[in-house]
């Protein structure tokens, strides 16, 4: 492709509304342009890469067995109704109703669709294993979109779906997912970690995360500093350590005036933070719900949400709520009296002795408060982990990072098949509900990642495998005719051996064009410049300084060697 012909345009300032690398870059140097808050078009060079990835994540898939299938964007409300999600799914859905006042959604997720095509086709176990995928467009109302394509209200996603008769057969399609996942990031150029992962609003018993480290990630990844144990921290248990017995002292009331956070309380009482405990009070749907964690601790809303069960709404309570359960203002919370539907008690706590909490009542606190004598309520790991945690796996310490999620792959069960009816006839003749798997894929995130992890200051480096485009000539001086003859050669050369090449034939000047080629990443670029006189030209790659001077015959078997390198075929 001659660059002249391209609908490409560069930017040389950075927009204001990008905040990370990849949204700066993707919009810099064309790859996308801005339609709508969430939303963009994906412009020629970008549209190239996101259809190489979509090839690697269709030939792993094929490789693994899976088939791919299409469905609908537009799904009838009667499908979401039947899981029981239609309520549950929350105000990231888009609804909408037709002329006839027919309730849709714009999918954000399939599993619906996917469990009613397989209640409709699959009849004996004789049909499975069966696992389908589609790479297709969703739709999520995001309440915050931000961060390019990393948070969008619209993103391309392969979605795939399993289909077995029995447990073991879903480990297998798991474990095969798994691997190809693998084999996918590693094509793309991506440096990524399998995390253990809350399932959310997906459901089922087992989950994992592809995360990718990175500073600007929206999800806190726990690893151990010994062993190959990680965990989104949404997931991660948090170890209780047993505490040496003391003797229960007599409960009091103390006078705190204007004593309301837990620095506040450290320094009124002289005493250490593990001392301590508060009470976090939440509204779930209809219900309020207070929740114990040692004053130093953060609740892990997501361990609460999932010890609830289903829930729509969850939000912290508003001060009006939280002085209608605890008769007093803002800061003085505490379990003893409190009026709640639910009171749960991190273990941590309940393994306390004569700690310090409010006294429901402004300008007091307990103190010598014990657990079971004082107060009860649900027990159960309700806190984030922290750094310095014990590793449930080996007991050494666990550290906290920062991550991306570009892939997600989910044990489903019979969540969806008991819910929909989703049933097949086993070897005995006998009706049994499909045991499901679900794997997931963020298409463009997975660009946007990339690039997170391949950059200077110069621009993208997309590695080979993803480039939009894999080589780029630049004659050095257009006017010259014997630069751009011998530029053209090659180019046509390249094009016929099925290298993917531009060839940059713009009236600008060669720094123009070097920033350009930069900024858009290309993996290797050859310079046709004055040394054509001695019959060689500069060839350089991106993830280099280094400027080689190539015989003009010698360049084609020099890009050989980087597609052989690069474990691609030409």
């Amino acid at each position: 492709m001659k660059l002249s012909n391209m609908l490409i345009s560069t930017l040389r300032e950075t927009p204001a509304e990008a905040e990370i690398v990849s949204h700066q870059l993707m919009l810099r140097s064309g790859m996308m342009r801005k339609m709508a808050s969430g939303i963009y078009n994906f412009m020629p060079l970008g549209l190239r890469v996101i259809k190489k990835i979509e090839d690697i994540v269709r030939d792993e898939m094929n490789k693994a067995g899976a088939q791919e299938f299409l469905a609908s964007a537009v799904i009838p409300a009667e499908l979401w109704k039947e899981s029981g999600r239609w309520d549950v799914f929350g105000p990231e859905m888009f609804k909408l109703k037709d002329r006839n006042e027919r309730e849709f959604c714009l999918g954000p997720t399939h599993e619906e669709v996917f469990t009613d095509i397989a209640r409709n086709e699959i009849k004996s176990y004789k049909q499975l294993p069966l696992n389908l995928y589609q790479i297709q467009t969703k739709y999520r109302d995001e309440r915050r979109a931000r961060f390019g394509v990393m948070r969008s209200r619209e993103f391309i996603m392969k979605d795939a779906y399993s289909f077995d008769k029995n447990q073991e057969g879903l480990d297998t399609t798991y474990n095969k997912m798994y691997e190809a996942y693998h084999n996918i990031f590693k094509r793309c150029g991506l440096e990524c970690k399998c995390v253990e992962a809350d399932s959310g609003a997906m459901g089922g018993s087992g989950s994992a995360e592809f995360m990718v480290k990175s500073e600007i990630g929206e999800d806190e990844i726990v690893f151990c500093t010994s062993c190959d144990y990680a965990a989104n921290v949404e997931k991660a248990p948090a170890a209780v350590e047993k505490q040496a017995e003391e003797e229960k002292l007599e409960l009091e009331k103390v006078s705190t005036p204007d004593v309301r956070t837990i620095e506040e309380l450290i320094n009124f009482f002289n005493i250490a933070p593990e001392k301590f405990a508060k009470t976090l009070i939440y509204k779930a749907d209809d219900k309020t719900i207070a929740v114990v964690v040692r004053g130093d601790r953060e609740v892990n809303e997501v361990k609460v949400i999932n010890s609830l069960g289903g829930v729509v709404s969850f939000e912290m309570a508003s001060a009006f709520l939280v002085k209608s359960v605890t008769s007093a203002e803002v800061g003085f919370a505490g379990p003893i009296g409190i009026k709640t539907d639910l009171l749960f008690v991190d273990e941590e706590v309940a393994n306390m002795y004569n700690f310090i909490i409010g006294a429901n009542e402004t300008g007091y606190h307990y103190k010598n408060v014990n657990y079971g004598r004082d107060f009860e309520g649900r027990i159960g790991d309700f806190r984030k982990v922290v750094e310095g945690d014990t590793c449930p796996k080996c007991k050494k310490q666990l550290t906290i990072a920062r991550g991306i999620e570009v892939g997600h792959i989910f044990k489903l069960g019979t969540k969806y098949s008991k819910a929909m009816n989703g049933v097949f006839l086993d070897e005995n003749g006998e009706s049994k509900p499909l045991i499901m798997g679900c794997y997931g894929i963020g298409i463009n995130r997975t660009m946007a990642t990339v690039i997170e992890q391949n950059h200077d200051e110069n621009g993208i480096i997309w590695p080979l495998a993803i480039a939009p485009y894999q080589v780029i000539i630049v004659p050095a001086v257009m006017k010259n005719e014997q630069q751009v003859e011998i530029a053209k050669d090659i180019y046509s050369k390249l094009d016929n051996m099925g290298v993917e090449v531009l060839l940059d034939d713009r009236n600008e000047r060669t720094g123009v064009k070097f920033k350009d080629a930069d900024l858009i990443g290309i993996p290797m670029r050859i310079t046709v410049g004055k040394k054509v006189n001695e019959g060689k030209v500069e060839f350089k790659l991106r993830n280099s300084s280094d400027i080689e001077n190539i015989d003009i015959n010698e360049i084609y078997n020099r890009i050989k060697k980087e597609f052989i390198e690069n474990n691609l075929k030409l």
